[in-house]
C-alpha cells in the first residue's frame, strides 16, 4: 500500500530561479498577500535590512530537501510576523533593532530529573551548530524556504532527563513590554506560549535555531533562540524562548486560547483541513506570483506521519 504522506518532489519548472525573485514590496503589492494578514498570527520568518547576502552565506546550502531554492536573506529578513513588536509585518525589523538579547537564560524545568538554567553561551558551547534548511510556511497567504542553523531540541531535553510522566513540552517567550511594544496589546494573553507533545519535541526535525543563513539569528527572527518545527504552521515555532517546561498536561497555547476554532494545538500542515476562513490546499511562496499545492506535513510525511497514526487529523488540527 502506498504511503499517502510520502514527500512529493517539486517539478523543475516550478522552481523559481533566484534572479527572477521580485522585491518583497513589489510582490506584496502584486499578489495582495496583505489581505487577511491579521489572521496569520505569529507565523515564522523575521528580519533585518539587508540588501545583499553577506559573504559568509556563500557556503550555506541554497536548496531544501525537495529541491526548492532558499529565499534570499533580504526576503527572509524584511517580512515578518512577530506580534510582540507589531502586527505590521513590514515594521518588525526596525522596531526590534534595539531588542536586548544578551545576557539571556533559558530555564528548563518541570518533569525532569535534572532541572537546569542554561545561558545562551552554554548552549552554543554544548551543541555544535548545524546547517539545516527547513521549509517554514504560514497559514494561508505566503511561505518561505529558510536556512536555519541550530541543534535538535532533543539534544537539550536529554540534558535534563525527562521523567516517565512527562508527556508534553511547554515553551514561553520573554515578557518585556518596555522593549516589545506589542505586548502592551490587551487582545492577547502575554507572554506568548506554545507546546508540543514530547514525541514531537524529540523528533530529529525539531530544531532550536540560533542562526539564520550562516549568521547569528537576528531580533526579528526570534533572537537569541527560537523553535523551528518544519512540518507545522509557523505560529508553533515560538521565538525568544526563556522557559521550557515538561508536563503531563497539554499546555495552553496563545493562538489556541484566542481562536480555538481556527488554531488547534497540533497545527500540522494539512491541505485537506481548511481554516474556517480560507482553503489551506495551496500556498504562495514569497517571490512567486502563482500558488502551489500545499504538501501534507509540509513534505516531511515520511519522517513524522507515524507520530499521528490512528488520529483523526480533521479533529486534531
Amino acid at each position: 500500500m502506498s504511503n499517502p504522506y510520502k514527500s512529493v518532489p517539486i517539478r523543475s519548472y516550478e522552481i523559481t530561479p533566484k534572479d527572477v525573485y521580485f522585491s518583497r514590496r513589489d510582490f506584496i503589492k502584486t499578489a495582495g498577500v496583505i489581505a487577511g494578514s491579521v489572521a496569520l498570527a505569529a507565523c515564522a520568518p523575521q528580519a533585518v535590512e539587508f540588501t545583499d547576502e553577506p559573504a559568509s552565506t556563500s557556503g550555506v546550502l541554497k536548496t531544501d530537501e525537495l529541491g526548492d531554492p532558499a529565499n534570499s536573506l533580504k526576503d527572509i529578513t524584511n517580512y515578518n510576523n512577530y506580534y510582540e513588536f507589531t502586527t505590521d509585518k513590514e515594521s518588525v525589523a526596525s522596531l526590534s533593532k534595539k531588542f536586548t538579547t544578551s545576557p539571556w537564560t533559558i530555564e528548563v524545568s518541570g518533569m525532569v530529573s535534572k532541572p537546569r538554567t542554561f545561558g545562551i553561551e552554554d548552549l552554543l558551547s554544548l551543541f555544535p551548530q548545524e546547517e539545516r534548511i527547513y521549509r517554514l510556511r504560514c497559514v494561508e497567504a505566503w511561505s518561505m524556504v529558510i536556512p536555519w542553523n541550530g541543534f535538535p531540541l532533543a539534544s537539550l531535553l536529554k540534558q535534563v532527563e525527562p521523567t516517565s510522566d512527562a508527556k508534553y513540552v511547554r515553551f514561553e517567550t520573554v515578557y518585556r513590554p518596555e522593549e516589545m511594544k506589542g505586548q502592551s496589546s490587551p487582545f492577547y494573553p502575554w507572554p506568548y506560549q506554545e507546546g508540543l507533545r514530547l514525541d514531537e519535541a524529540m523528533n530529529d526535525l525539531t530544531l532550536l535555531a540560533t542562526g539564520i543563513y550562516g549568521e547569528t539569528i537576528m531580533p526579528q527572527n526570534g533572537a537569541p533562540i527560537r523553535l523551528v518545527v518544519p512540518w507545522k504552521y509557523g505560529f508553533k515555532s515560538i521565538k525568544s524562548i526563556v522557559k521550557i517546561e515538561l508536563t503531563d498536561k497539554m499546555p495552553d497555547t496563545l493562538w489556541a486560547s484566542v481562536a480555538p476554532n481556527e488554531y488547534g494545538f497540533y497545527a500540522n500542515v494539512n491541505p485537506d483541513v481548511n481554516h474556517p476562513r480560507w482553503s489551506q490546499a495551496s500556498e504562495r511562496r514569497i517571490g512567486e506570483l502563482s500558488r502551489r499545492p500545499s504538501l501534507m506535513f509540509n513534505g516531511y510525511g515520511e519522517q513524522v506521519a507515524s507520530l499521528y497514526a490512528g488520529m483523526d487529523l480533521s479533529l486534531n488540527y
